[in-house]
């Protein structure tokens, strides 16, 4: 083959690489997104019970309410609603996603209810955890959509101790709201009337010491 001849296949060899290559970068493109999908709808806790404006609580550090962040599972550690399909299966609901991560707007709500339950100087997060009195901890096992029963369920296992005692109390808390369609315009209001309920008898457990 003369040189123009070998020149002109070679030319035509990688057009026709550049080709497929732009052509797998349509079919990937196609496939996968590389920005995340913001959800229409962005799901936070509002307590119901609230300190009222101008109220002011007291105390020494020492003697405060500490409520801590609660563990939990992996499904609960990302914005987005978890779906439980069956005992051994998880999805996630579509179109709606936390405003923030689930375990710290529990947190908030929590913390916000027992101080408006109790008027006692109650503060959140670990920077008080050696300064504190009491502490709340536990561990939030659900609070998402179950498919089977077409509900919305809060579960939480609260831990409570003194400083310098040794002495745990630990108690699980529950919350179901039946007959909801699985909808973030629905999902959301029941989450946060389940978050609240569970948050609500926390509060009353802690004020009866």
């Amino acid at each position: 083959m003369s040189s123009p001849a070998r020149a002109l296949a070679f030319g035509r060899g990688r057009l026709g690489a550049a080709a497929a290559a732009a052509a797998a970068s349509l079919a990937l493109a196609g496939c996968v997104s590389f920005a995340p999908e913001v959800p229409d709808t962005l799901i936070r806790l509002t307590p119901d019970h609230t300190a009222p404006a101008g109220s002011v609580a007291r105390g020494k550090l020492s003697d405060a309410i500490v409520v801590l962040e609660p563990e939990t599972e992996r499904s609960l550690e990302a914005l987005r609603v978890p779906v439980r399909i069956d005992p051994a299966n998880i999805a996630y609901l579509k179109g709606a996603g936390w405003i923030e991560k689930p375990t710290r707007l529990f947190r908030a709500l929590l913390a916000e209810t027992i101080r408006a339950d109790t008027d006692q100087m109650v503060l959140e997060g670990a920077d008080y955890e050696v300064k504190g009195k009491t502490f709340i901890g536990g561990r939030l096992r659900d609070m998402g959509y179950d498919a089977q029963t077409s509900s919305v369920i809060v579960r939480y296992d609260a831990v409570r101790w003194q400083r310098g005692n040794e002495e745990l109390e630990r108690r699980r808390f529950e919350a179901v709201v039946p007959g909801v369609a699985a909808e973030a315009a629905a999902v959301g209001p029941a989450l946060n009337q389940a978050a609240n309920q569970v948050a609500s008898e926390v509060a009353a457990w802690v004020k009866g010491g």
